[in-house]
């Protein structure tokens, strides 16, 4: 992936905030982000940034899950594998989100 100065300074950026810069072999078109549990793919923009592709998720053993719902109960799922959706995951997921979208804006 060609990045431009602008965006490697977007990455050092967020290097600096405690995110973590990673490849997530299935999504080669992307930049993958991380900290803590959590992670997001970022998408270069046309205009030299980046933007969050599809949502922030949290991790299960190194992979995107998705939020489910059954028997009335959330659950974060990989495969065969699942967490349950619990105040303090959703607390982290939110704060990292914020958090990334808050590193992503144009510095003044």
């Amino acid at each position: 992936m060609d990045l431009s100065p602008q965006q490697l300074a977007i990455l050092q950026r967020l290097h600096v905030a405690g995110f973590e810069i990673v490849a997530f072999p299935m999504y080669a078109n992307y930049v993958g982000t991380r900290r803590g549990n959590c992670a997001a793919l970022l998408a270069p923009a046309a205009a030299g940034g980046f933007g969050i592709f599809g949502t922030p998720t949290h991790l299960i053993g190194g992979n995107f899950s998705v939020r489910v719902r059954r028997d009335g109960r959330e659950f974060f799922v990989w495969k065969k594998e699942s967490i349950e959706v619990t105040p303090a995951r959703v607390a982290e997921l939110d704060s990292f989100a914020a958090e990334l979208s808050q590193a992503l804006l144009p510095q003044l």
